[in-house]
């Protein structure tokens, strides 16, 4: 079952989040999943859809590369690294036109073949400098 699970979770990455193909998240996720992204919470097939679509906009040519993956009983672990450059609107800060490369890491519940939870962490900050709305570390403010 963890190898199915790790697919099925590669499939929501490669099919949805790089691909676009929103559809796919009723094939892959479950109608009531729930995404636990820090302090917002993303439910719903629709939230999904929602979410990710906004990123595209954002970031027209994301891609999301799954480095590592471990799976035990109805948990997935991925670790991934996200690029794209913003050319679109993201959190009310227009387009800047600078490439970004982000880290992080979703913990995913599977039940009967479907995503039904998932906790995700991601660097924010870094994602922040790299779009110049956070000074980095020995940056002038």
């Amino acid at each position: 079952m963890s190898e199915q699970n790790k697919a099925l979770m590669r499939r929501v990455f490669e099919e949805v989040y790089n691909q676009g193909r929103l559809d796919a998240a009723d094939d892959l996720a479950a109608s009531d999943v729930v995404i636990h992204k820090g302090s917002q919470v993303i439910q719903g097939r629709e939230g999904i859809k929602g979410y990710v679509s906004a990123l595209r906009a954002a970031f027209p040519d994301l891609h999301i590369t799954v480095e590592e993956q471990l799976a035990e009983g109805d948990r997935v672990v991925t670790r991934w690294t996200a690029h794209g450059t913003h050319l679109g609107e993201f959190q009310g800060l227009p387009p800047t036109g600078r490439q970004v490369r982000v880290t992080g890491t979703d913990i995913d519940r599977i039940v009967s073949g479907k995503a039904v939870e998932c906790w995700t962490t991601m660097d924010e900050l870094g994602l922040m400098q790299q779009l110049g709305v956070v000074p980095a570390p020995g940056q002038p403010a």
